[in-house]
């Protein structure tokens, strides 16, 4: 979730709302918004009115665990169960924000300055369990700027005329139809008057009435999609399109109208004479959930008098940003009449819509508060364990310092709190606010987790034994780290993953599968990529030999942004389903969006538990966290920091269980911060070696699964630890603990990206390797052959390629014309501080990994220097910015081969195998262009012989160093 930052504005519109009559409440409490001053700041200077809190603000709070460790690890509630300590904590909270507020609330004559406290959702149909509640709740707290939440059911509404009688606030929650409203208004005056019959006091008693807005048009909106999806009509269509978004505006401005009517009653007036003040409308759910919706809309058109809207962080700092302030309530009611008249007559059942939303609300209440005392427990259960994903780091003095400066510097300038409200100047004041999507998608999936576990249903129940993903980059890596580490669960497909052009792996992976009985899935953010296009061409043309047209739209799922090209694509090829990614989450940072989740839902991942985990580190890395106790920003401080003390060759070391967890970091670390020649070197799958074959280039990363760990591991960190090497530790309990470290790692990115001055989110090297591509292909498509080349040297089968600058280099250097002399040649360009990279544009399969591997470690111990494996094309989506715009420290070596069988792309005059020349080519063009280090090796057709030829070469090369 969003946090909130206070910022100086000459034209605050936060604070022009109370100019229309209208208080702003915070829908979000915690321990150090309480203690750290940020509350303070914003009654100050946003003129913030009121908090309100609920289960789910609340666990996500306790899920980390460092903000109430004095209630959690104390002695004295040892004995305590998960809900006496979540009230203990709540209490606490509430009382302390009361506190905070009492001035607001004496100023105001008792109208505004309260804190929320909700009873047990558990209690919705209990209405003797609420007043219990509620009267331990009220005492408990004994503050008078106290309201207690009090859900509008049946059962409910007699419990509010009750308390209001005893004097007790009241927040009636989850109202969304007019009808309830006006059975709370009547409890409300009810309550009043038995009060005041019994001669007591009714001046200080106050209430709202909590009405919920966009769940409303959420709901509303789903069934006119559906009306749309089977009108027939073009102009009925165009006519439900012009309802979408209507309806939750319109109810609760026909609401506040109802309400004038019934607070104008002469029984009204009399309970005034005695000085009651009216219950106002608060307008919650007021953050728009619909990314096509302005997102201070539910603010924006619902401004009038006698009023409150509590905004969760995320809509508070957007609206103080950009929103804009009229007296928007009691414009064009008589079009809002006639909104809801429109929606009747096209068939939605508003009271319909409202009765379920009122059920769903008390469940989604009830699972939460739920997940709260589970979150609880296991805390308690983790009580000597530490928390989720523990992160420790060991530094060298010099290094340690200069991190925490740098920690101190975050602290003294707020900058957790800037990176939640999305400030670019936090890094280089380009566009990186529109970039952060990923931030709050978390929350967002575990609220509409319904149609991915519905698509997992479907899937089992119709039996797939396979789901092949078409994807490239951020659209592969992290359904890959996924598929790798949780392997194939029971009854659900197995998932694999395609995100080469080489066409003898595309054979492989084909043979793998069976078209009878194999889902596709095309993946995609933008839909122009190239790679996940030609995928689908080639898999959708077989699909329909094997199966039949009709059939194999039916056999493929397209994920891509809203109105992308492979949209317009799968809607024209009738696939089973479209999910939409986020406009605002670039590939790297989607691993939490349907981009990742879809896959997982398909191959059988528990989704719910899965994001739980994540959103225990979401809370861990929340801007409320103090900087040095946040795991994400502590861990992005490190890498940002020793990158720019030289130490940028981020060393990956995982244990076999989430071995594949490096691919995905690579491609986070490379393409995020390798620009402007800064960048952070991911080093994966290099296997640890002894403390002197490393230089003082490197930072160690130990991911362990704690569950399954490699001792030689633990003893090769150890031993570089006791060397003086800079080490995090981070250790993972089990699969599931993945989704914490998506986010973890999303977080550091971007702390680091602020910390070396570069903009994380964009990547505008990796276009430039797109573009010499697109012109081989266009040239090939026009004459039928790419560019003839001339090798520099060739020799029993194998050639050596490169530009005019590296050939002059390497001549110079060679001692002869031979394979081994140029081999040496280009190695001993590698100095202190730089990395040697191989680049390999053949089949990605375990021989050939070996190969390389063989290669890369010889390299590395003779010339003490980090080395690098990619195979392409894959890599230009990931490292490939970094190789390219990154610090000019890389040695490449790039090995290319001729494809024994070639395989066609159809609808195109180009094959795969050229597509993979082109890119080859296309990237090497871009190294020379950048005066990167490079040097091609092609080694035939038989890349087992030609592998094994060049490593020999590299032996004697080294040898002869």
């Amino acid at each position: 979730m969003s946090s909130v930052i206070t910022r100086e504005h000459t034209k605050n519109p936060l604070k022009e709302l109370s100019w229309f009559g209208q208080s702003v409440w915070l829908d979000y409490i915690r321990r150090s918004l309480i203690t750290g001053g940020g509350l303070r700041r914003l009654i100050e200077e946003d003129g913030l009115r009121g908090v309100t809190s609920n289960p789910s603000i609340f666990e996500k709070a306790i899920a980390d665990a460092a903000e109430y460790k004095d209630i959690l690890d104390a002695a004295e509630y040892r004995d305590y169960d998960a809900k006496a300590l979540y009230e203990l904590i709540a209490v606490r909270d509430v009382r302390d924000a009361a506190d905070i507020l009492r001035p607001v609330y004496d100023a105001s004559g008792a109208r505004d300055g309260y804190v929320s406290l909700e009873v047990s959702p558990a209690l919705a149909h209990d209405t003797q369990g609420t007043l219990e509640e509620a009267r331990r709740l009220w005492k408990a707290v004994d503050r008078p700027n106290l309201m207690i939440k009090v859900p509008g059911t049946a059962e409910g509404v007699p419990a509010v005329r009750q308390l209001i009688s005893e004097g007790i606030n009241v927040n009636v929650t989850l109202l969304f139809a007019q009808s309830a409203y006006e059975q709370v208004v009547e409890a409300f005056i009810a309550g009043l008057e038995q009060r005041l019959a019994r001669g007591l006091e009714i001046r200080n008693v106050a209430s709202v009435a909590s009405f919920f807005i966009s769940r409303i048009d959420t709901a509303v909106d789903d069934l006119l999609a559906a009306k749309i999806e089977a009108a027939a009509d073009a102009g009925e269509r165009s006519r439900l399109a012009e309802l979408m978004g209507k309806a939750a505006i319109a109810n609760a401005k026909l609401t506040y109208r109802r309400s004038q009517q019934l607070y104008s009653s002469a029984r009204w007036r009399q309970l005034v004479s005695h000085g009651a003040q009216k219950q106002r409308l608060l307008w919650a759910s007021t953050s728009a959930k619909n990314p096509k919706y302005r997102d201070v809309m539910y603010v924006e058109e619902l401004i009038g008098p006698d009023t409150v809207n509590t905004m969760p962080p995320a809509t508070f700092d957007a609206f103080r940003d950009h929103g804009r302030v009229r007296q928007s309530l009691t414009e064009d009611v008589d079009n809002a009449a006639a909104a809801m008249d429109a929606l009747a007559a096209a068939g939605v059942a508003l009271k319909e819509v409202t009765d379920r939303l009122l059920e769903d609300g008390i469940r989604q209440f009830d699972t939460a508060f739920l997940q709260l005392l589970q979150t609880t427990s296991q805390r308690l259960e983790r009580r000597h364990r530490g928390t989720i994903n523990p992160q420790k780091y060991a530094l060298p003095p010099d290094l340690a310092a200069v991190v925490h400066t740098t920690l101190e510097d975050w602290k003294k300038h707020d900058k957790a709190r800037r990176l939640w409200s999305g400030d670019p100047s936090l890094w280089t004041g380009a566009d990186e606010a529109n970039w952060l999507g990923w931030m709050s998608i978390t929350d967002d999936q575990l609220a509409h987790l319904q149609p991915l576990e519905a698509l997992a249903a479907e899937v089992k129940a119709a039996g797939y034994k396979h789901a092949l993903l078409l994807g490239m980059g951020g659209s592969s890596l992290a359904p890959e780290v996924l598929a790798a580490t949780f392997g194939k669960i029971a009854g659900y497909p197995e998932l694999h993953v395609l995100d080469s052009t080489d066409p003898a792996q595309i054979r492989a992976v084909e043979r793998r599968i069976s078209y009878e009985s194999t889902v596709f899935i095309v993946s995609s953010k933008s839909g122009t990529t190239l790679e996940p296009n030609i995928f689908k061409q080639y898999f959708f043309e077989r699909a329909k030999q094997e199966l039949g047209a009709e059939e194999a739209g039916n056999r493929f799922i397209a994920i891509t942004d809203p109105g992308s090209k492979l949209q317009q694509i799968a809607e024209h090829d009738h696939f089973r389903h479209i999910f939409s990614g986020v406009n605002s989450i670039g590939g790297r940072y989607s691993a939490l969006s349907n981009f990742g989740m879809v896959p997982a839902a398909i191959m059988g991942i528990d989704l719910t538990r899965f994001l739980n985990v994540a959103k225990k580190m979401v809370a861990a890395c929340d801007a409320t966290v103090p900087v040095d106790e946040n795991p994400g920003v502590v861990l992005g401080v490190i890498l940002g920091v020793l990158a720019t003390l030289g130490r940028d060759k981020v060393t990956i070391i995982a244990s076999p269980g989430i071995y594949d967890l490096g691919a995905w970091l690579e491609q986070l670390l490379a393409e995020s911060t390798g620009k402007n020649g800064k960048g952070l070197i991911p080093v994966d799958r290099e296997r640890p070696g002894s403390p002197e074959v490393y230089g003082n280039d490197r930072v160690f990363v130990y991911l362990r699964l704690d569950s399954a760990p490699d001792p030689a591991q633990d003893e090769a960190i150890t031993e570089l630890e006791r060397a003086g090497q800079p080490v995090v530790r981070i250790a993972m309990e089990e699969a599931y603990s993945l989704g914490a470290e998506f986010f973890r790692w999303e977080i550091a990115t971007a702390v680091a990206g602020s910390v070396m001055g570069i903009n994380p989110f964009d990547q505008p090297d990796v276009e430039a390797a797109k573009v010499a591509t697109r012109k081989l292909t266009a040239e090939y498509e026009e004459k039928g052959s790419l560019p003839a080349e001339t090798p520099m040297f060739e020799a029993d089968g194998i050639r050596l390629y490169t530009d005019a600058v590296n050939a002059e280099a390497l001549r110079k250097l060679a001692s002869q014309p031979s394979l081994a002399a140029y081999l040496k040649a280009h190695l001993d360009r590698a100095k202190a501080g730089d990395y040697f990279a191989v680049l390999a544009f053949i089949p990605m399969n375990q021989a050939h990994e070996e190969a390389l591997q063989q290669i890369r470690h010889a390299v590395r111990d003779a010339k003490k220097i980090a080395t690098c494996v990619g195979f392409g094309p894959r890599f230009l989506h990931s490292t490939g910015q970094a190789y390219k715009g990154g610090p000019n420290t890389g040695v490449f070596l790039q090995i290319t081969c001729e494809d024994a069988q070639d395989l066609a792309v159809p609808g195109q005059k180009y094959t795969f195998g050229v597509v993979k020349a082109a890119q080859a080519r296309g990237d090497f063009e871009v190294l020379a262009e950048r005066r990167r280090r490079a040097l091609r090796v092609h080694i035939g057709s038989d890349a087992a012989a030609g592998l094994a030829s060049l490593a020999a070469a590299v032996k004697q090369a080294l040898q002869s160093a």
